[in-house]
């Protein structure tokens, strides 16, 4: 089965919708240990009708109605059991350029580096890479994305301050099986017996 990679972003919402469990390795290029660790993102779409669409649009002064809808990220620790916290998550809107949907802007509620409201620029590669950089106060931020297969993607970012590169981070990123899905699988192996 080949991989057919989104080429639009409400394509790469929907493929990446559900829980992905994150392996993160950062590289400080300043004073800061490097780290690792694991977490999970969830990932949910947010359809154009919904709220949340028209508020962070308008909190950035863009016409809601060319907005194509969203997906909301939240983080949380790998093991946690509580519910994800929406401090650690932000809401990206979907802006196309025109209607091939290659290239737009992302509306954000948050920034990624800083936590303030920010517009981010995206695009696809004919490889199905997705690119996105982000202007903020401070720096700038530059992450690209790429699905090996619907099951497994690729994330790799930088955050360059006014003097130069200040980290890279890689992630690879699995998605988990969802409890409903676990619980028929059980299920149907129990049924066999």
């Amino acid at each position: 089965m080949s991989l057919i990679p989104p080429m639009n972003m409400m394509d790469f919402f929907r493929k990446s919708a559900g829980t992905w469990l994150t392996l993160r390795a950062v590289h400080h290029f300043d004073l800061v240990a490097d780290e690792s660790g694991e977490s999970n993102l969830i990932v949910r779409v947010i359809e154009p009708t919904d709220p949340k669409v028209a508020t962070i649009c308008e909190q950035q002064s863009i016409d809601p109605a060319r907005a194509m809808g969203g997906g909301l990220f939240m983080w949380q620790a790998n093991l946690d059991e509580e519910p994800p916290n929406a401090d650690y998550g932000a809401v990206l809107i979907d802006v196309p350029d025109d209607e091939s949907k290659l290239s737009g802007k992302l509306i954000r509620d948050r920034g990624y580096v800083e936590k303030i409201p920010v517009i981010s620029r995206y695009w696809f590669g004919r490889d199905g890479i997705l690119t996105i950089e982000t202007e903020y106060d401070n720096n700038q931020g530059q992450e690209r994305c790429w699905f090996i297969t619907d099951d497994f993607r690729v994330r790799v970012s930088s955050v360059r301050m006014m003097n130069g590169v200040n980290l890279t981070t890689y992630c690879s990123e699995r998605r988990c099986i969802e409890d409903n899905t676990l619980d028929a699988m059980i299920d149907r192996n129990l049924a066999r017996v």
